[in-house]
């Protein structure tokens, strides 16, 4: 088993040629987040219900986050809807079981759109739901 030297507070490069390369320092802090992780910041919130409010009042500038933010303000409006729509229907004495799948359904199915939608943002890429992003189209902010 091999001793170890006592530390004197400094690194010395090992014997036999190795060399040190101490890692970048970094701003008290932490500093500020790149402009690449506020833009995917903006994107993930683009999907995040009503936190979509957020990209799309403070990044008019960016095209592709206005569009992401609005298609993800009408998918929440979407699910508000639908969630409406089950309601009604789970009121109704006849069709109120079926109403309960149809909540587990568009629950489910709302968040594995939502985790796509968020993956292929964050790739720069765009889903295009079909009534959800019409609608979406016409958003005039």
């Amino acid at each position: 088993m091999s001793q170890m030297p006592p530390s004197s507070g400094s690194y010395t490069p090992p014997s036999g040629g190795g060399s040190y390369t101490p890692p970048p320092s970094r701003p008290p802090g932490g500093g500020a987040p790149s402009s690449s992780g506020d833009r995917n910041l903006m994107l993930v919130l683009s999907y995040l219900w009503l936190a979509s409010l957020i990209p799309l009042f403070t990044k008019k500038d960016d095209a592709e986050i206005q569009w992401h933010a609005k298609n993800g303000l009408a998918l929440a409006v979407a699910d508000i809807v639908a969630n409406i729509v089950l309601y009604i229907i789970s009121n109704i004495p006849v069709l109120g079981c079926g109403a309960l799948i149809g909540y587990c359904v568009v629950g489910i199915g709302y968040v594995v759109l939502i985790i796509v939608c968020i993956m292929k943002a964050v790739n720069g890429q765009r889903l295009r739901i079909p009534l959800v992003t019409d609608m979406a189209e016409k958003i005039n902010l």
